[in-house]
């Protein structure tokens, strides 16, 4: 009965089954390894998940505009934290992290399939036998390796774009205004959809300009969608409008490049991508969209889809080139002068690459598929893509990089030893981490005089730089880190460098740390959580107390307390 059914299946339905089933497996593992799965460590364990945590335990989702965190840095700004109306806050909230985690991921890459799916059949490839290109070109956007906490930020473009187009048309219907109100609740403004509403902006008055057409009803949804935004992030418009003390973003220097250096940055990012928008695109689709683009010139110059591929390649190389001369050092005096340009990050436009790169790759491969000699490789190429980024699932990639799980990372239990071996109350001490990151510790309940976030008081990092002050000296690279950027408010080692994963099998030690302890004691710092053993610690007015081991965790914490005299 079954192979009966399926025989009599359209085509169409039955790859879409085989895409379904695909992506379902694609994100199982989270759900059935738990805390067991090895997922993404940079801007993800190391920070956001950290502090979800944190923001939920604080009592402060909802905290007033002038509210603060006094788990970390003695009281970080509640506004750091963003919106407590994103829907991701909220599943760390209902759920532990790793089953929000998890539903998140499920989320994003259903609504990433389903937009480009849409778009592609809507608007892009309305050629009925275009399906096996449309359906596995969006399940290979969906299994994309994006940056979790940006949600459906980059991955949500293609589904808010088929809604606009749609309305753009005069052909939409309830379906379409309510994903554009949905859509802000599971995405970021600052992450992702500033910069595809500002082009659409743009595409609108392009349109006003060259047809005379004024489309209001598509100028209303751009309106809307941004009019929602604003209202989700309410906190960055106050903090917009009513001004505040001096934070670490007033001292951002991105533009150092130089003008050579720029150039290189342009290559590097149209070949490889970036790590908040990985596209995986350097193996099969570059080759594909080359090929295309030599072909393209032998079709008729009106076709509709051959202007738009030739225009969607010239902005994929602009976005690289924009991202890449947004640090060239030659904006610095533009910048000084309009101090915005230089907290707001504009280089982020490359957000709009993965919609670019996938639509290219879907008309791409269209564009050569009249070819009967070609439709083999493409084919082939299309699953090899497709295989590819089944290789950079988080548990496949990860765990071949031996990068420590969410429960090794974390190391509850380890710290929980810890905690109980200290004895007295979180709050009545604080802590800072050598050698790993500090969310590991703010995950676990400790007050943290270090921290990584996207902000906080400028006055606060002036204070902790006394404390490794003399570490930067010896390393000019992580003074610039430190100074130019600085939302790693870290205890640096110079001999650990731009480190902080030194694991339970590293044998690292330092030898020659130069902290100002007594600026430590004075902002109420008590202990020290090193990843590796600090040889002279008595210099440094440390007490080696003892060596936490356990067998779960990926670490190794000596845990030094401070003292208050010198012991010799």
């Amino acid at each position: 009965m079954m192979a009966k059914y399926w025989s009599d299946l359209h085509p169409e339905k039955k790859h879409l089954i085989l895409a379904w089933a695909l992506i379902l497996i694609i994100m199982s593992p989270p759900f059935i390894l738990g805390e067991d799965a090895h997922i993404r460590v940079h801007d993800n364990m190391d920070s956001n998940i950290a502090w979800y945590k944190v923001l939920k335990e604080s009592g402060q989702l909802f905290g007033p505009m002038d509210s603060v965190i006094p788990q970390i840095i003695n009281g970080l700004p509640r506004n750091a934290f963003g919106t407590e109306l994103s829907l991701i806050q909220w599943l760390h909230n209902w759920f532990p992290s790793m089953t929000a985690y998890a539903l998140s991921q499920a989320v994003t890459r259903i609504f990433a399939f389903l937009g480009m799916y849409f778009l592609l059949k809507k608007h892009i490839l309305q050629n009925k036998e275009a399906y096996p290109v449309t359906i596995w070109v969006s399940v290979a956007f969906a299994l994309t390796p994006f940056w979790p906490s940006g949600m459906l930020s980059t991955l949500g473009q293609p589904l808010a774009l088929w809604a606009f187009l749609t309305i753009r048309k005069h052909g939409d219907t309830w379906k379409e205004w309510l994903t554009l109100i949905l859509l802000p609740l599971y995405s970021s403004f600052v992450l992702g959809f500033f910069f595809f509403l500002s082009a659409l902006g743009v595409f609108w008055l392009w349109e006003l300009v060259t047809k005379k057409r004024w489309n209001l009803r598509f100028l209303g949804s751009i309106a809307l969608m941004t009019a929602i935004y604003l209202l989700i992030e309410y906190r960055l418009v106050y903090s917009l409008i009513v001004p505040e003390s001096p934070t670490s973003r007033d001292e951002f220097q991105i533009s150092t490049l130089t003008f050579l250096h720029s150039v290189r940055l342009v290559f590097k990012n149209f070949l490889l991508g970036h790590t908040h928008d990985m596209t995986v695109h350097t193996a099969v689709i570059l080759p594909v969209l080359f090929v295309a683009l030599y072909k393209s010139w032998d079709r008729k110059k009106g076709e509709k889809q051959v202007k738009l591929f030739q225009f969607l390649f010239l902005l994929n190389v602009f976005l690289s080139v924009w991202y890449a001369f947004w640090f060239y050092k030659g904006w610095v005096p533009i910048k000084d002068h309009f101090h915005f340009l230089a907290t707001f990050n504009f280089a982020r436009y490359h957000f709009l690459r993965p919609l670019v790169i996938y639509v290219l790759f879907a008309l791409g491969i269209w564009l050569l598929w009249d070819k009967e000699k070609w439709r083999t490789w493409i084919r082939a190429g299309l699953m090899l893509q497709v295989f590819i980024l089944c290789c950079f699932n988080e548990e496949i990639y990860y765990r071949f990089w031996q990068t420590p799980s969410f429960k090794q990372f974390y190391a509850k239990k380890q710290f929980q030893q810890i905690e109980s071996y200290i004895g007295e109350p979180q709050s009545s001490y604080r802590v800072a981490s050598l050698g790993i990151h500090p969310a590991i510790a703010q995950y676990n309940g400790f007050y943290t005089l270090d921290t990584y976030n996207n902000y906080y008081p400028l006055s606060y990092k002036h204070e902790f730089r006394k404390i490794i002050q003399k570490e930067l000296e010896k390393s000019p690279r992580l003074a610039a880190y430190y100074d130019e950027w600085g939302n790693r408010c870290y205890l640096f080692s110079a001999e650990l460098g731009k480190r902080y994963n030194y694991t339970k099998y590293s044998k690292k030690r330092i030898k020659h740390l130069q902290l100002n302890t007594t600026v430590f004691t004075r902002m109420g710092g008590e202990y020290i959580f090193s990843a590796v053993p600090i040889i002279n610690a008595k210099e440094n007015n440390l007490q080696y107390i003892r060596k936490f081991t356990q067998r779960e965790s990926a670490w190794t914490i000596y845990l030094y307390r401070v003292l208050n005299e010198d012991p010799s």
